[in-house]
């Protein structure tokens, strides 16, 4: 099997926060229970049942989540754009004929809606995990280092046993990814391709 790198999706490969607010303000409209959809779209990386928690009771809690995952390909598809670099980014990765593994917290199905809508293409795609529950996908699919926004992805990139790349287009800032283990840090992905072109010596060469 090829060697891969890995890319979380949301605020690493696309920006989302602004279909995913008017997906929870849709959320609101439906339920009557008010999310602040300004302040969710600050913290996107953790599973979504994780941020619907802080908003709705126990009782409500799986209800909301079907009733936002039938919402969202009307309202967050659209407004999604990529982040910066992140189109280059993958062109870099099979120019160095390597594969493209996405792996994220998001439900496979709306993630693929992402891919196609912004023509981006993924060899594999792993969805609904997160942190520690991102290694085993990353290691079935061979892939050799996993780029995210989140303090998670260096997490499961250091559970993985792969050298973790942080970009500070999410949540986490470069102090913090560092924290968390990032091998490399970057602004955002505009400098990607430079950095593969350092570390990756050859398919099946990764370097920490």
């Amino acid at each position: 099997m090829t060697s891969a790198v890995g890319f979380d999706l949301d605020m690493t490969l696309i920006d989302s926060r602004p279909g995913i607010r008017e997906a929870y303000r849709a959320l609101t409209a439906k339920t009557g229970v008010w999310v602040d959809a300004e302040l969710a779209v600050t913290r996107l990386g953790p599973p979504l049942r994780t941020e619907l928690a802080e908003w709705f009771p126990p009782d409500q809690l799986e209800a909301a989540v079907v009733t936002y995952r039938a919402l969202y390909p009307d309202y967050a598809i659209a407004p999604t754009v990529p982040t910066p670099g992140a189109v280059e980014a993958l062109t870099a990765v099979r120019e160095q004929g390597l594969r493209v593994v996405v792996v994220t917290s998001k439900l496979g199905r709306l993630a693929a809606l992402h891919l196609a809508h912004l023509g981006m293409t993924a060899d594999e795609l792993a969805g609904d995990l997160f942190a520690e529950g991102k290694a085993a996908a990353l290691t079935e699919h061979g892939v050799e280092w996993y780029v995210g926004d989140h303090a998670g992805d260096m997490i499961a990139a250091r559970t993985a046993g792969i050298p973790g790349i942080g970009v500070a287009t999410g949540p986490c800032g470069e102090e913090e990814l560092r924290d968390a283990g990032a091998a490399y840090v970057l602004s955002d992905l505009t400098g990607f391709p430079a950095l593969l072109r350092k570390i990756a010596v050859g398919p099946g060469s990764a370097a920490g």
